[in-house]
Order: structure tokens, then sequence, then C-alpha cells
């Protein structure tokens, strides 16, 4: 069995619906355990005990929303004892335009999981649906304008969804290659030696 956490913060929904589409995709592979929880309800804590962890949040002016990121700097005492060394990460962020952020708060999302030792995966550009609109770094998604009948933005919208769906199934299956060599190879680790 593997864990995989699905942590969001999200103001109008949109980024709940990201983080939901991506646990159903990682709960289609076989002995994933999936957990989705928002950043008010989610303990730091609880990501020792994890495999994989998946973080997003709406892009406020091309980076973390300040709710994450007061969530993600409660990790100064697990980072200092190293217990995400070698965990698997991916991120996701929702944006009200096109061109509104979203590349640039998932790369402000990755870069504490880097702090953190983490592995890293994005969608690669081999999937047809990512190729198309997507983002090598994890999952981006243009949000339709409320109370409007933007049926652009809603398009983009179902499509973000869709590669959240492919983003959990491929951080499953990651997860699934490591944690199966891990156990055939126990004298290997993946954290760093002191």
């Amino acid at each position: 069995m593997m864990k995989i956490y699905v942590v969001y913060d999200s103001e109008s929904g949109h980024t709940e619906q990201v983080a939901r589409a991506i646990a159903k995709g990682a709960r289609a592979v076989e002995g994933a355990d999936v957990l989705v929880n928002h950043i008010n309800q989610a303990d730091v804590r609880d990501l020792v005990d994890m495999d994989a962890i998946i973080w997003g949040c709406p892009g406020h002016f091309g980076s973390i929303s300040s709710g994450l990121k007061q969530w993600i700097d409660k990790l100064g005492y697990i980072w200092a004892r190293g217990e995400l060394v070698g965990k698997v990460g991916a991120v996701f962020c929702t944006t009200a335009t096109v061109h509104g952020g979203i590349e640039a708060t998932m790369l402000n999302l990755i870069t504490p999981m880097l702090h953190q030792g983490m592995i890293v995966a994005g969608l690669p550009a081999n999937l047809p649906e990512n190729a198309l609109y997507g983002s090598y770094y994890g999952v981006g998604v243009t949000c339709p304008v409320e109370g409007t009948e933007d049926h652009f933005s809603r398009d983009l919208f179902e499509r973000g969804l869709d590669l959240g769906g492919l983003l959990g199934r491929r951080i499953a299956l990651i997860t699934e290659a490591l944690t199966l060599g891990r156990a055939q190879l126990p004298h290997v680790s993946l954290e760093s030696r002191r």
C-alpha cells in the first residue's frame, strides 16, 4: 500500500476540483491510498508518513497563495530532520486567466519540494492532452470566470481536470515503482548520507 497526500488551498472551489481530479486519477492505480485535505485541515506532520505529496493552490500574481505558503513554512522542523527526502512530489495551480502566471506559480510550488529533497515529477510531452494544453511542471488550470458564459475558459477548465487525473495516475505509478524498488533493494537509499 502506498500513501499519497493531496493538499490544497482553494478560495472559490476550482482548485479543490483539480485536487479531487488528481486524487481520482491516483486512486485508479491499485494499492494507492489517497488522502485529500484543504490546508485548514491538513497537518504538516502527516507528510512524514506519506510516499507521495501533491500540493496546489490558486496562483496569486505568479506565486503561491498566502494560505499554502504559510502551511509550507511550517515544514522547517521536518526539513531539518530530512523526513521528506526521497518522497515523490508534484504540484498544481489554478488562475483566472490563460497567462495568469500558471508556470511561475508551479515553479514556486516546486522549489520547497526540492529543498526537502523530494523527487519532483510533472507531466511529459508524450501525453497528447498535455502537449496541446498543459505544462511540464505539473497541472496548471485556467478557471472559468464566475457568472459568465465563457465557453472557452470552461473548456480549458475541463481539460485541466482531465490533466489532473493524468497527473494523479502518473504520480501513483511512479510512487509504486519507487516503493517496489525500495522493497527489492533495501540497501539502496534515496536519503542523503550524513
